[in-house]
């Protein structure tokens, strides 16, 4: 009898392994990587190319962190200087050239009243501990404890952070309404939701029976992004300035996200001309390295030697690529284009809404965008707003990443498709975003059952 020969079986392809391995060796808390199964080896601009040789259209950008997109040639040159010049690349918080260099950019694109006498500290290399930083100067400064922060807010990882945070539960936290006119917590929206919000804050901090003494800060975001991508309405950041200012109560504004032209200004805060006393900063400013910062007035630079330190807040190549960025972002008007194309971008996605019984809202400002999901079967509330779908959203992210698109989601239900494109797409490149966007959206409604077992959404106007 003849023998048959035994084909031996073809090995998996290496990048099937690298996500093999990571799932068993990396902990419980791996977030992207959960969601976005794959193994990136080359970037450029808005594209990543995956070791499965797949192309993807990124509109994650390291959670904002890219504003010039992967690998710019000025990012590249300014950290190649650095390396070529025999610097020293550990200094912990002694000057340096390159810090010298980048202090100065920053300070040239601070609003002025701040920038005239501001002072910098530098922190460890994320957001979360400049965050941290923040709340000990105001705390040390004023001599007081609380801290006011809002429903939704993101501000980090580590404890004070989370406690400021919009899922925390802490004692020396008072939360307050944040104005969000799809899900208004006063059931109006608009400038009276708004308003009513302010007068909320102005009573606790008024009434002698609140409970709620004066605080130390006061901490926000002038667009919530982890919460949903919800931007604060410029009359409303002025109200928080003026109830603040009044009562010496510092207001910390977290532009971790929000900075470097993101919303269409340089800052968010200069939409509605606010100058906050301390502002806290991270991603874009490294231009794409780990670093952060705060600049606060000189008024609060009350704390002592040491107060804050961290070993890794010297990093000379985040320095000089995040001065790079800046400056590249500045003297080209990127905030500028981030605003014109990301109206251009909400119309069309306004337009997508409209089509889609599936999509409650539209929101964002500049190139931060967000389209909320919602169960079209479930009843709405007296805003006309249905509860969020989280299982709709995450076919929608799967159904993007099959056809080349990465985003990511967020949200209260994290029923929140969130657009982070680099300030640097092109139009052609915006309607590429869109267009397998829309496509992912008609995907997934026709596969996906709502979330009480309902019937697959549809397209407005068709039958289901």
């Amino acid at each position: 009898m003849a023998l048959t020969e035994t084909v031996p079986a073809a090995a998996p392809p290496a990048h099937e392994g690298i996500l093999r391995r990571q799932s068993l060796r990396e902990s419980a808390a791996r977030t992207y990587a959960r969601s976005l199964p794959i193994v990136p080896v080359r970037a450029r601009g808005l594209t990543i190319e995956g070791a499965d040789g797949r192309r993807y259209l990124d509109c994650l950008s390291g959670a904002g962190t890219l504003a010039l997109g992967h690998n710019h040639p000025v990012v590249l040159e300014a950290i190649r200087t650095v390396l070529d010049s025999g610097a020293p690349l550990h200094v912990l918080d002694l000057a340096t050239p390159v810090k010298d260099a980048f202090t100065t950019e920053l300070f040239a694109t601070l609003p002025g009243k701040l920038a005239e006498t501001a002072r910098i500290q530098f922190c460890g290399p994320a957001g979360t501990d400049a965050v941290e930083a923040a709340f000990k100067l105001v705390r040390t400064a004023t001599g007081r404890d609380g801290l006011m922060a809002f429903s939704g807010a993101y501000h980090g990882m580590t404890a004070e952070a989370l406690a400021a945070s919009g899922g925390a539960q802490h004692t020396s936290v008072v939360r307050l309404p944040y104005p969000y006119d799809y899900r208004c917590p006063f059931q109006t929206g608009g400038e009276r939701g708004a308003e009513l919000a302010a007068r909320w804050t102005q009573s606790l901090l008024d009434d002698p029976k609140s409970g709620v003494p004066r605080p130390a800060g006061m901490i926000l975001e002038p667009v919530q992004g982890e919460g949903g991508v919800i931007p604060a309405p410029d009359g409303w950041l002025r109200r928080m300035r003026e109830i603040t200012a009044a009562r010496q109560i510092p207001l910390i504004v977290d532009e971790v996200q929000t900075g470097v032209g993101r919303t269409g200004a340089f800052w968010a805060v200069d939409h509605s001309g606010i100058v906050p006393d301390v502002i806290v900063l991270s991603k874009a400013i490294g231009g794409s390295l780990p670093l952060a910062v705060i600049v606060y007035r000189e008024e609060l630079d009350a704390w002592q030697p040491n107060a804050h330190a961290g070993t890794f807040r010297g990093n000379q190549l985040a320095m000089a690529a995040g001065a790079a960025t800046l400056a590249y972002v500045r003297t080209n008007g990127l905030d500028r284009r981030a605003g014109e194309l990301g109206r251009r971008m909400l119309d069309r996605l306004t337009a997508l809404a409209a089509a889609h019984d599936c999509i409650g809202d539209v929101r964002g400002r500049g190139l931060m965008l967000g389209v909320e999901l919602v169960d079209r079967s479930a009843d709405a509330d007296a805003m006309g707003a249905r509860p969020a779908d989280p299982q709709l959203a995450a076919a929608v992210q799967h159904a993007c990443l099959e056809r080349g698109l990465i985003v990511e989601l967020g949200g209260r239900h994290s029923a929140v498709v969130r657009l982070l494109p680099p300030l640097t797409i092109t139009d052609e490149q915006a309607e590429a975003i869109l267009d397998r966007l829309a496509d992912a959206i008609a995907a997934a409604v026709r596969t996906t059952p709502g979330p009480t077992g309902s019937s697959p959404t549809t397209m407005r106007g068709t039958s289901p």
